[in-house]
């Protein structure tokens, strides 16, 4: 048998590694080593390790008790391996052009060779290349930053956008609200009619878009809780219905509605279930039927089911079914739509935790249906479906009495003339206006209103200051505030009535809205007696 060549041996070895005697004087050196340091073997045989590779003050790793020099002190004082693999070293080296240096990422172990009687011979300090994983993880850190700039803009975006197309809306709607109250011709009431429906069909079409963007930028703020299942059947379908008895369609409602909650945001459940039967309806044939169904599904989910007896769909057409702006040809049939409300509510479906299918006959008609995890709900939803299937006569609200100042801080002469009309017909208001936020703060300091509208989108200065402004001065902290925007994202509005608004009020507005907070802000005021 040959001898053992332990020089072969020693240069066999993977890795990248020298080798210290107690002193920490390089005694061999692997030839991966001298590769990456660009070295020569006879230039640091012999030598100390730090006379060789002095720190580099630039290195991270080179001061506090994990570096180096720390390392190899614990290694001769305790005679144990010492891992370094969470640390980086930046090692400088001329680059293979030649011209400047290269910084490197290295992972250092350092471990002692033991006599039999325990004392120390040697240190092998080998170190791993770990370059390639710091840029790799600095890319993916540089391309998660740029994504999230990415999503704030498009967030900041939608925001705008939602805020310039709602404000125009704000005028059409609010004036033709107007105009209802009026004593029109028959004619006149058709075609204010028109006006309203349209206005209203396309606000739901910018909602719409806003939605989907938002779902898909990550930014749709979700409120997930236990939600009753019989209460959200029991009130889409009381909304639906004068649609299907337009319509020609039976509405078949579910035997009995099951006792369960599921997770999920109780808002967008409901816009997910309107958008099935609406379109189970719209696209059904006179006579025909649309029933919701109800099945366990796996995994602990609640199946709702959306069963049409309509004309159903070409199996060709499905891969574009869930696609926005996809009508799949009934562009020609005189249904009102854009293709978006599938879309939309698929997503929903998903933002919740869940999925949204759909099984169709051509000829027969389709079952749509959503599945979400069941969830533990409270025995008190039990009052809740009870008065959602005997809803209680609403009183007329009454008429203040009182004279009742308002304050509408608002850049916008059309919302501002809007809200003006609104106001005249409550007698013994008053309204006092400013389209610049500091006129504003100025007018209600000086006039005591009872109410303040404030929009939040003002010149020179945010509302969201204004409102800081106004419950800092004394003259103005006790007066409610009411914020009117366009602005309507559900985070903005929980903020700021965490901060003290009465109420938030969304452009377009709602004008029996805004009367009946009027009302409710005279009563509060009217003296006692």
């Amino acid at each position: 048998m040959r001898p053992l060549d332990f020089e072969s041996l020693f240069q066999a070895a993977p890795g990248s590694y020298l080798v210290l005697d107690p002193d920490l004087v390089i005694v061999a050196v692997s030839d991966a080593y001298l590769r990456d340091t660009m070295t020569v073997r006879e230039q640091i045989v012999g030598r100390g390790l730090f006379e060789v590779f002095p720190d580099n003050p630039d290195d991270p790793g080179a001061t506090g008790e994990h570096n180096l020099r720390a390392s190899l002190d614990r290694v001769r004082r305790d005679h144990v391996p010492d891992t370094m693999a969470l640390q980086q070293y930046d090692i400088r080296r001329p680059d293979a052009d030649g011209g400047g240096f290269e910084v490197r990422f290295w992972s250092p172990v350092n471990s002692p060779v033991l006599e039999p009687g325990g004392e120390l011979t040697f240190i092998i300090h080998s170190v791993t290349d770990v370059t390639e994983l710091v840029r790799r993880d600095k890319a993916l850190l540089e391309a998660k930053e740029e994504a999230e700039r990415a999503n704030t803009a498009k967030s900041e975006y939608l925001s705008r956008m939602s805020h310039e197309l709602r404000t125009p809306l704000n005028a059409i709607l609010g004036f033709a609200q107007l105009l209802e109250l009026e004593d029109l011709a028959e004619e006149q009431r058709e075609n204010l009619h028109f006006i309203l429906s349209a206005a209203r069909h396309l606000l739901a079409l910018i909602n719409e878009v806003l939605d989907i963007a938002a779902i898909e930028a990550g930014r749709l703020p979700l409120s997930l809780e236990p939600v009753a299942v019989a209460d959200v059947v029991a009130e889409t379908v009381s909304l639906i219905r004068p649609l299907a008895d337009q319509h020609q369609v039976l509405l078949v409602s579910p035997p009995q509605s099951p006792a369960t909650h599921v997770t999920g945001d109780c808002q967008r459940l409901k816009q997910v279930l309107l958008n099935l039967l609406s379109n189970a309806v719209k696209y059904n044939r006179p006579g025909g039927t649309v029933q919701l169904g109800f099945e366990a599904a796996a995994d602990e989910r609640l199946r709702v089911q959306v069963i049409d007896s309509g004309l159903g769909i070409p199996e060709h057409a499905l891969d574009q079914l869930f696609v926005p702006f996809e009508r799949l040809g009934s562009e020609e049939s005189g249904v009102e739509g854009a293709g978006l409300g599938l879309p939309l509510s698929k997503r929903l479906a998903e933002a919740m935790g869940g999925t949204l299918e759909v099984a169709t006959v051509l000829g027969e008609g389709s079952t749509f249906w959503v599945e979400l995890p069941v969830a533990e709900g409270p025995v008190q939803r039990a009052e809740r479906q009870q008065e959602l299937e005997q809803p209680a006569e609403a009183e007329p609200a009454p008429e203040p009495e009182a004279p009742l100042t308002v304050l509408y801080i608002e850049d916008n002469l059309s919302n501002l003339q809007l809200v003006e009309r609104v106001l005249s017909r409550r007698p013994g208001v008053r309204l006092i206006s400013a389209m610049r936020p500091q006129l504003g703060l100025e007018l209600a300091a000086e006039h005591d209103p009872d109410l303040i509208l404030l929009d939040l989108h003002l010149p020179d200065m945010p509302g969201q200051e204004v409102l800081r402004r106004l419950q800092a001065e004394p003259r103005t902290a006790n007066v409610p505030v009411v914020v009117l925007s366009a602005d309507a994202r559900p985070t903005l509005i929980k903020e700021l009535l965490s901060q003290g608004i009465r109420a938030f009020l969304t452009k377009p507005l709602d004008v029996k809205e805004l009367l009946e907070l009027l009302n409710t802000i005279a009563t509060e005021r009217a003296p006692a007696g």
